[in-house]
């Protein structure tokens, strides 16, 4: 395991000195810096995991050395110690991502306290990310994001079904990604190697459609002038992804039904059938059993079809996902569009948790992506929003009830309650917004009282 490596910034020889040397005697590597462009250089030209720094200097301030700390590595622990506490301070320091805000003479127990925690959060990051490659070495899931109990339950059973070449029916709302799943399942079956098809039931016409599934052959209608293979035929030894199948005409799904049933296809115009390995995979943001009792879908397809069905929930259930997936969409709309942006606000991240997103995960991806291209500076912010979720902010309940007067820990106290009551109860994510690890999050609610 990698040995955590501790930098102590204070231009107070004496103090950097014996703060290092409390860690040093419970086993943790410690540097000093007794200037903060040292102790900034040392941040910047090497890998620190945990910074310990004065608030006040005379070349540079903590607040400095914190925000370059975590613009360098978020990941980064930052903790800020100082001899003139305020609120004001605890507050922007704790803002900018710092782990705690420790007042001088700092209680030896509680520095080791603090910074044990900080290790262990890191750890569980480590862990994390080694798990992450793991499952994305084995399994190939990586386009896929969420960590929340439903996505947990998609993830168990793509890992069961993707290895076979069972239909499988994936229903979930407009947005919620049921493209990308019957992806995941095709990239990670043994026909990976061959095609993946896709063809929206719903973007063709009727007149088209049949033609399009199973190909024609020359003259076989006007405007056919040569010979067409259909989508069955594409996919040939691989998968054959039907989009909006519920919008699929009766016409053609008794045909479909056919080709799934004797796994041979007759081009439009032909008599000859040509057998067609294909797996299929459906998605419909329609409720098909409703459909079938209009008699608007056939009750032998949709029993056909759904050999193994996966729903896939709405953003709006899955809210523990929001963070990540946020994260995920400015890494990679960032790189598209040559910007370099680095994080989002609190303030902004809680309009974008708190909003229902009737679109789901392509509209928040959407909103994601207008925030990049139009932001100015390397973070966004409230501003940066569409101006249909500017609005739900200003509807949004105050964000802080700390007033001037109060005791750091009353500070403490309502910031964290203020935060938990931004994000639904997410502790997960208040907890990152806090910028201190879930484990220190629980202490000081137990702490508060306030579990």
């Amino acid at each position: 395991m990698k040995r955590v490596s501790i930098l102590v910034i204070d231009d107070e020889e004496n103090h950097a000195e014996a703060t290092a040397e409390t860690l040093r005697r419970v086993g943790y590597k410690c540097n000093i810096a007794t200037r903060g462009k040292d102790g900034l250089k040392a941040i910047e030209n090497s890998d620190v995991d945990i910074v310990v720094t004065d608030l006040i200097m005379h070349d540079l301030s903590g607040m400095e050395i914190l925000k370059a700390a975590k613009k360098k590595c978020p990941e980064t622990e930052v903790i800020v110690i100082t001899g003139y506490g305020t609120v004001e301070n605890a507050v922007s320091a704790m803002q900018n991502g710092a782990t705690t805000f420790l007042l001088k003479p700092v209680n030896i127990e509680q520095l080791r306290t603090v910074v044990d925690s900080a290790v262990q959060k890191q750890s569980l990051f480590r862990n994390n990310i080694e798990l992450k490659k793991q499952i994305d070495e084995k399994f190939g899931f990586s386009g896929i994001i969420g960590n929340s109990q439903k996505m947990h339950r998609i993830f168990n059973i793509l890992k069961q079904i993707s290895p076979t070449t069972a239909t499988v029916l994936i229903m979930g709302e407009s947005g919620t990604g049921k493209e990308l799943i019957a992806r995941a399942i095709h990239h990670n079956s043994p026909r990976k190697d061959n095609p993946f098809v896709v063809l929206n039931s719903a973007a063709i016409s009727e007149s088209l459609l049949e033609s399009e599934l199973f190909g024609h052959e020359k003259g076989a209608f006007t405007g056919a002038i040569y010979q067409r293979k259909g989508k069955f035929e594409h996919a040939d030894g691989g998968t054959l992804f039907l989009d909006e199948v519920g919008d699929m005409p009766l016409s053609t799904q008794v045909k479909l039904l056919r080709v799934i049933e004797d796994g041979k296809i007759v081009r439009v115009g032909s008599n000859d059938p040509t057998s067609a390995d294909v797996r299929i995979i459906a998605a419909t943001n329609q409720d098909l059993p409703k459909l079938v009792k209009e008699n608007k879908f056939r009750e032998d397809l949709y029993f056909r079809l759904n050999v193994v069905s996966l729903k896939l929930p709405p953003l709006r259930e899955k809210q523990d996902d929001i963070p990540l997936l946020i994260d995920a969409f400015i890494k990679d709309l960032s790189g598209i569009h040559g910007k370099h942006i680095i994080g989002m606000t609190p303030e902004a991240r809680r309009v974008l948790y708190s909003y229902n997103w009737p679109g789901n995960v392509r509209e928040l991806k959407n909103c994601i992506e207008s925030m990049v291209v139009m932001s100015f500076d390397d973070v966004l912010d409230i501003d940066d929003l569409p101006d249909y979720l500017s609005r739900s902010h200003e509807t949004l309940p105050p964000v802080s009830t700390l007033r001037p007067g109060m005791s750091l820990a009353e500070a403490e106290k309502e910031l964290i309650k203020d935060t938990l009551s931004s994000f639904g109860g997410n502790r997960e994510e208040s907890a990152r917004v806090l910028g201190i690890g879930e484990r220190t999050l629980y202490r000081k609610l137990d702490k508060y009282g306030l579990k």
